[in-house]
């Protein structure tokens, strides 16, 4: 088990790393990893039963004890990366597909790999996770309706049918990994080390079906939504942080926020664009996926370097062992 954690801890830390390899990988020699799309919504649903294997009640305490910054904050979540999702694709001109891919992942949920980067960034962690959980919980309702409002133009949204994939792909996996470390905790606990593993192989998996079917869509089109993404992230970071400070919230929060708000669940972008829309329509989420791992990082060492002196930082008292695995997650 020591190896096996040590394993997990080293995969971990340079997730970044094995995404751009793996996404480079699968570009070059595309075929092996075609058949791996037909697993996308499984590896996902494995990604958030971690997820729910290590959610606690006590993750939602912020939620009644300091409700301000945890509403500021998934309000923003969801008004802000729209809407810049929406822009950008309107003045990048994008096409119908990659438009419709950007916005989703402009309207799905925080990702959880944001946890651990606040936690470096000596932001407020429980914050983080009470945006993570809540901004998740509600995405079978924002997300549909975001998408239908701001994507619909460009291509067909079946909001329904998107309910039930999210329902099925998100909250029941979290639901079951919440019964799972509810009743069982002994065996949780003895093998919660290796869940970032498992998220990181999945991910990676997740990352190279739609790479590989995506080969030629990235030469012709990589540099542009990658751009656009690169645009999203930064003013999901920048507009997060300066939402928090117009609204009086002190140093932690403001960190917490800009993190969560800047970082995506991509590989449930990634799900919901090959289910609903197409693997052109993905690849948005995928380079989110990559670069949301590379700038997130880049922040926090850059606040970690800066401790906020004046606020009140709530206690480290969850970092999710799942988040640690998951791109956006």
């Amino acid at each position: 088990m020591k190896v096996l954690e040590s394993i997990s801890n080293f995969a971990g830390k340079y997730f970044a790393f094995w995404v751009i390899l793996i996404a480079l990988i699968a570009f070059l020699l595309p075929d092996p990893f075609l058949p791996l799309g037909a697993y996308i919504t499984i590896l996902l649903g494995i990604v958030m039963f971690g997820m729910g294997l290590t959610l606690k009640p006590v993750d939602f305490k912020i939620v009644l004890t300091r409700p301000l910054p945890v509403i500021i904050g998934v309000a923003a979540q969801f008004i802000i990366m729209p809407l810049a999702a929406f822009a950008i694709a309107k003045v990048l001109n994008l096409p119908p597909e990659l438009a419709a891919g950007l916005v989703l992942l402009g309207c799905v949920p925080g990702g959880t790999a944001s946890n651990v980067m606040v936690y470096l960034a000596k932001g407020n962690l429980a914050l983080s996770v009470a945006m993570t959980s809540l901004s998740t919980l509600m995405a079978p309702i924002m997300t549909p309706l975001l998408l239908l409002l701001l994507a619909g133009q460009w291509l067909p949204v079946d909001p329904v049918s998107m309910f039930m994939s999210i329902i099925q792909v998100i909250i029941v996996p979290i639901a079951l990994g919440f019964m799972v470390q509810r009743f069982l905790p002994k065996f949780v606990e003895k093998s919660i080390t290796i869940v970032p593993l498992i998220s990181v192989l999945a991910i990676l998996i997740i990352v190279s079906a739609v790479t590989a079917a995506n080969a030629g869509n990235v030469i012709s089109s990589g540099a542009i939504v990658f751009f656009a993404v690169f645009l999203h992230n930064g003013f999901g970071l920048l507009l997060g942080y300066l939402t928090a400070f117009a609204l009086g919230l002190n140093e932690n929060d403001r960190r917490a926020i800009s993190i969560e708000v800047g970082m995506q669940n991509s590989g449930l972008g990634v799900a919901l664009a090959t289910a609903h829309f197409s693997p052109l329509a993905a690849l948005p989420s995928v380079w989110g996926a990559i670069w949301h791992n590379i700038s997130g990082p880049i922040l926090a060492t850059i606040w970690s370097k800066k401790p906020a002196v004046a606020a009140e930082r709530e206690p480290a008292q969850n970092l999710h062992a799942s988040p640690k695995a998951n791109l956006e997650k």
